[in-house]
Order: structure tokens, then C-alpha cells, then sequence
């Protein structure tokens, strides 16, 4: 029978060989066809099933290590948190409030370390319990995540990947083609040849795209009554937590620079941004403004793709139409109603309005975008920190939690097309120029 040790270093090779299937297919700038997912999802299977082994062999580490362990008196103080009876087991805790909480008992002065907390390496004094940290359940972190995706709008349409191991980054080769006039993947060219006519060698051109996780951090002060309480807790700083990286997440892959957050796709080199109209009034989008913008995105991005917009630029969207005769054609078709859809749409696409959008006559108040030609990169889940010093003298507990990801556009320029020429670029990004 393998060790929990064996199966991690299997689990570290089937999500390798997963990685590389989304990278031949990111080389090739297509989606993954039918095979590859076949693929995939056994070797999701197989993970998942290992994933079961490891829990149960150090589990089983766990139980075999305390019964060997003689026990140690514990002072415990008069004010005891107390948790409900009816807990999901004995080996896990019930919500990620109780969790917090016994977090904050462990790390007062004598205070007793629930045998279901894991320790942490912090790397300072390591072995004394307050100045430690405590992991947060893997349940929990992996619900928390997906809470943070769920609550993004923008996140869940990214091309995501795992980071895995002790790796902090990831380098994924693509294809580096900027234009298409003359050749292809970057330097391909195939040409018809007469009989026995010499012939002329090509070659791709790749580029690295590597991305190196930066930290989104979240800072929380809790009150001893407040921690007395961890269903309150939990519902606290769950909703406001996820919220806030939701919406900080999206924000970056819009509007992040690139410097220790990841790159946003208005300050990436792949955009494409559209001019405005001659004469055209400022602080507005007519019907030209959309039409240049959807004929600049990637054909084969349309059926992907969606409009992000400020909402302030909706009655602009209302009103816009294209004469036809003594009348007009709508564009914009509001949700339900003319459209049964449930978000508006523009050329049939859905019309999403975001915070994080500009706001209107500002470049990046409306873009059209396919995010599948975003990549986020992700490890593990949200990890929770607890110190019960900082705010000692308050009667306050701090909790910190932390996500690592980072993400950037897949192309590093705007695609100049066989067809169009240098002034009619394409890409997975479309904009619209700032209307002053």
C-alpha cells in the first residue's frame, strides 16, 4: 500500500500532465477538444480519489500519534467558548465561525489548541502556540474560494490554472504572432511550388507567458463578544471578506497595472482600442462606436464574448438605433422582453454591467471582451492567520487572510489580421477611445 507521501508525488504528476494539456492547447490558441476533456476529467477522477487516500492516511497519522502521546495538564481560563453539540463530526469543525474561534482560544495565554486545528509553520517560534498560525479546514478554504470566483463576475469567465506544490509561478509557452499579413504562428509561411523548385524554410516563434502570484490581503479585527459567538462570526466575515476579493479581483484583471497585482486588460499591449466618431459629441456612444468595436474582435471570440459596461452609460444604450428609411433599428435590446435573455445584449452578446467599468466618455467604460483570453493563476485556497497580540489591550482578536493569484491577458500585442492591415488590428479586448 502507497504512503500519503507516494500518492501526493502522483497527485503532483497527473495535475503536471493536466497543465500540459491546457498549454499544448493555449500554443495552439484553441479551446481543448473533445478528447482532451475525456482526458481531463479521468485525470480529475483519479486526483479526487488520492486526494480521499491522502486525507485518510494522515488522519489515520493523526488518531495513531495522540493515542502514542502521553496527555499534558492544560490551564484552562474561566471564559470558555463553548461550540453546538450537533458539529458535522468530531474531526472536523461544523462552520469556519467555530473554526475562528477555537483559532483564538488556542492562542491566549494557557488557552487549550483544538485537537482539529493543523499548525502552520509561520517561520518565527514555531513552537510556541501564540506566536503560530492555524490553516484554515481544507473544506473551508476551498469553499471560501469558490465563494470569492462565484462573487467575481469577471473571475469565473477567466482561463484559470492551478499552481501547485512549492512552485510560486508558472511559465506557460504561446505563440508569439503579431501579425498575420505575411506569416503565420509567428513565422510559419507554406507557398505553392513549380516541380524540383528550391525550397524556403520557416519556423514558429514562441514567447513565455509566466506569472508569479501576488497577494490579496484582508485585515479583520474581532471582538471577544463577538467571538463568542461563531455563527455571527462566521456570517461576518464571510460575506464582507469574499465580497471584497471578489470585487478587488475583478478590479485587476480590468484595471490592474501589473505591478505586485495582476496585469488588467486596459493596460495590457493586446488591446484594441477603437476612435471615436468625427464630430462626435463627448460623453457618448453612438452606434458606429459598437459596430467598429465588434468588427475589431476575433471571429472566433464572438460567441464567447461580453460586454462590460459602467452603468451610467446605459441611457446612451437606450436610445442608440441605426436608420433605416424615415425610421430606425434598435441595437440594444434590454434584458427580457424583445431579447427573453437575462442580461441586455448588443449583436446578440450579453451587456454586463460592472463597478470596476469607467466612467462614461472615459476609455474602458464599455468593452468587448472575451476572457477566455485571460489567464488566472491560482494556488490553494484562502489562508487564515490569527494573532491575539495586536490588539491586546482592546479585547480584540486579528484575523488575516490571504489569496495568491495573478493573470494577465494570453496575447502580448493586438493581432494585425491576413486582410485589414496594421490599422484594423483584432484581439480578444476591444475598447473605446476616451470621448472628451
Amino acid at each position: 500500500m502507497k504512503t500519503a507521501t507516494q500518492y501526493k508525488a502522483d497527485i503532483k504528476a497527473l495535475m503536471e500532465k493536466a497543465a500540459d494539456i491546457d498549454q499544448q492547447a493555449i500554443i495552439e490558441n484553441r479551446d481543448l477538444n473533445s478528447s482532451e476533456l475525456v482526458l481531463k476529467n479521468e485525470i480529475m477522477d483519479t486526483v479526487e480519489e488520492y486526494r480521499t487516500m491522502v486525507a485518510t492516511l494522515e488522519r489515520q497519522d493523526r488518531i495513531k500519534s495522540a493515542l502514542e502521546t502521553p496527555d499534558k495538564a492544560v490551564t484552562v481560563q474561566n471564559s470558555k467558548i463553548e461550540f453546538p453539540k450537533d458539529s458535522r463530526s468530531k474531526d472536523k469543525f461544523g462552520s469556519l465561525g467555530e473554526q475562528m474561534a477555537a483559532v483564538m482560544q488556542a492562542g491566549l495565554p494557557g488557552g487549550h489548541a483544538d485537537p482539529r486545528l493543523f499548525n502552520a509553520a509561520t517561520g518565527l517560534n514555531e513552537t510556541t502556540p501564540s506566536d503560530g498560525g492555524f490553516l484554515v479546514q481544507q473544506d473551508f478554504s476551498t469553499e471560501m474560494l469558490q465563494d470569492v470566483f462565484e462573487t467575481g463576475v469577471l473571475a469565473s469567465r477567466c482561463k484559470r490554472v492551478q499552481i501547485s506544490g512549492n512552485s510560486n509561478s508558472i511559465k506557460i509557452n504561446g505563440v508569439d504572432e503579431t501579425s498575420r499579413a505575411s506569416t503565420r504562428y509567428g513565422g510559419i509561411v507554406g507557398y505553392w511550388a513549380d516541380e524540383a523548385e528550391e525550397k524556403t524554410k520557416s519556423k514558429p516563434k514562441f514567447r513565455k507567458i509566466e506569472l508569479n502570484l501576488k497577494k490579496l490581503v484582508g485585515l479583520c479585527y474581532a471582538t471577544d463578544e463577538l467571538l463568542d459567538d461563531a455563527a455571527a462570526l462566521e456570517s461576518v466575515t464571510r460575506s464582507g471578506f469574499v465580497s471584497e476579493f471578489g470585487f478587488l479581483l475583478d478590479d485587476a484583471i480590468v484595471n490592474g497595472t501589473g505591478a505586485g497585482q495582476p496585469l488588467g486588460i486596459l493596460n495590457s499591449g493586446c488591446l484594441v482600442s477603437v476612435a471615436k466618431e468625427t464630430g462626435q459629441t463627448a460623453a457618448t456612444v453612438v452606434a458606429e462606436n459598437v459596430i467598429k468595436m465588434y468588427s475589431r474582435l476575433f471571429a472566433n471570440s464572438r460567441t464567447n464574448s461580453v460586454w462590460l459596461i459602467n452603468q451610467n452609460i446605459e441611457p446612451q444604450l437606450f436610445t442608440m438605433s441605426l436608420a433605416v428609411g424615415t425610421g430606425g433599428v434598435p441595437i440594444y435590446m434590454p434584458a427580457g422582453g424583445l431579447s427573453s435573455q437575462p442580461y441586455a445584449t448588443l449583436f446578440g452578446r450579453p451587456v454586463i454591467a460592472i463597478e470596476q467599468a469607467a466612467t462614461l466618455g472615459t476609455q474602458g467604460d464599455i468593452i468587448l471582451a472575451d476572457l477566455n483570453g485571460y489567464i488566472l493563476a491560482e494556488k490553494g485556497g484562502i489562508q487564515s492567520d490569527m494573532s491575539i497580540h495586536v490588539r491586546f489591550i482592546y479585547d480584540e482578536s486579528v484575523f488575516r487572510f490571504i489569496l495568491r493569484v495573478d493573470g494577465q491577458p494570453v496575447r502580448a500585442s493586438a493581432l494585425t489580421p491576413y486582410k485589414g492591415g496594421a490599422s484594423y488590428t483584432q484581439s480578444h479586448f476591444i475598447a473605446l477611445d476616451t470621448r472628451a
